[in-house]
């Protein structure tokens, strides 16, 4: 690795706390130790700090205060809505509906539900990432209960056409959840107007700590009077609307809500900023790097998120020679980058195995500056070349 500077190019694996979310956790850290359901002065502190806090995520996506339920990651609030809608309404009906290029916090979670007697239908996306609309109503049965999409793609960055689910979804009577980890804080969400029922985010995406996520869970009575719509899938006490039993990370759950003030007051320059940048890759590599495509959709796509195809040689290899020159970037999720099995995300694109081993995901972020873009842009296409020279693909 070069030590004289490190770029960072993987803020979709996870991103670096901001040092502001950090000066918060600390002091919460050293005044909100109580325990917010205890009624002494000391538990109530930090009771208040929860309701501000909620407050304060609840308001980046037009959501109430008493919606959003604290977890410990995104990968537990997919959990709890997935299995939690799907317990709650299986006498209606156990029919979900998702799509192929979901995040393994989804798919794996529609896929335990199929060995206990659920049916998941899986929905094709065309060679951007995209799902079709009317593929999708013709899908919902009476017996669909639910429909998970995500909002954006981890890998490849693609955006669904959320707000037209969520009207298929309520004309239908379907409950509607989205994964919106990668989504949430990076473009405007409105789960109002769009008619979302239930959300998942996670903190560390947004420049917040790791262990702390959400779910928002549109108020009982929506669609079913009387009660909640999911079922826990945990228990113990009454934390988090019986949901999400656990004594809560105060500390944790303060660095989240400091993160969405600081990216509400920022989105919209950071989303400009951050768009620049990601076309200037877009564009740079394509036009001086040859045998090189763009996976996911040109212009519906997360503004930090470039995702490419590069041909003849395998993503690994490249992620690998960039680190050694003190550059960060991934071949696609990192949760599946221990995995020698091809991005099932590019194989849902119709990309041939082959192709989806030579894919690189670039994510920009707030703290990338455009001596790191140009740094990125100097160094890639040697390290190209040289591989390629080595490469039995590119000499057959």
């Amino acid at each position: 690795m070069n030590p004289s500077r490190y770029v960072y190019l993987d803020y979709a694996a996870t991103s670096p706390m901001d040092p502001k979310v950090i000066e918060v956790m600390n002091e919460h850290f050293r005044s909100s130790y109580g325990n917010s359901s205890s009624l002494h002065s000391v538990g109530q502190k930090a009771a208040q700090t929860l309701v501000k806090s909620r407050e304060t995520v609840a308001s980046l996506i037009n959501a109430q205060r008493d919606e959003i339920i604290f977890t410990s990651s995104g990968t537990e609030a997919d959990n709890i809505a997935i299995l939690g809608a799907a317990l709650k309404n299986q006498n209606r009906g156990k029919n979900i509906i998702t799509s192929v290029i979901e995040h393994h916090a989804v798919e794996n979670t529609c896929k335990s539900l199929k060995k206990k007697g659920f049916s998941i239908t899986f929905l094709p996306v065309d060679k951007y990432g995209l799902i079709d609309i009317r593929e999708l109503e013709d899908m919902i049965s009476e017996e669909t209960t639910l429909i998970s999409v995500m909002f954006a793609n981890n890998e490849i960055g693609t955006l669904e056409p959320i707000k037209e689910i969520g009207a298929l979804a309520k004309k239908h009577d379907v409950l509607f959840h989205t994964d919106a980890v990668q989504a949430f804080g990076k473009v405007p969400i409105d789960v109002e107007a769009m008619n979302i029922d239930m959300l998942s985010a996670s903190a560390h995406k947004l420049y917040g700590p790791k262990g702390v996520g959400m779910l928002y869970l549109r108020n009982k009575g929506v669609r079913e009077s009387g009660g909640e719509f999911i079922e826990p899938i945990m228990y113990g006490g009454g934390h988090e609307r019986d949901m999400r039993p656990s004594t809560v990370n105060v500390p944790g759950i303060a660095g989240f809500a400091k993160a969405v003030e600081l990216v509400k007051n920022e989105m919209p320059e950071e989303i400009e900023l951050q768009t620049n940048y990601r076309d200037k890759i877009i564009k740079n590599v394509l036009e001086n790097i040859g045998d090189t495509y763009l996976n996911g959709h040109p212009t519906k796509r997360l503004p930090n998120n470039v995702n490419l195809g590069i041909r003849f040689i395998e993503g690994e290899s490249i992620v690998l020679d960039l680190d050694s020159e003190g550059i960060a970037v991934s071949t696609g999720s990192a949760c599946s980058s221990k995995s020698l099995d091809p991005s099932h995300v590019l194989l849902a694109l119709g990309l041939k195995p082959q192709e989806a081993q030579g894919s690189l995901r670039a994510t920009v972020g707030r703290f990338t500056t455009d001596d790191d873009v140009e740094y990125f842009l100097e160094k890639l296409p040697p390290i190209i070349a040289r591989l390629r020279k080595m490469s039995p693909l590119k000499n057959r």
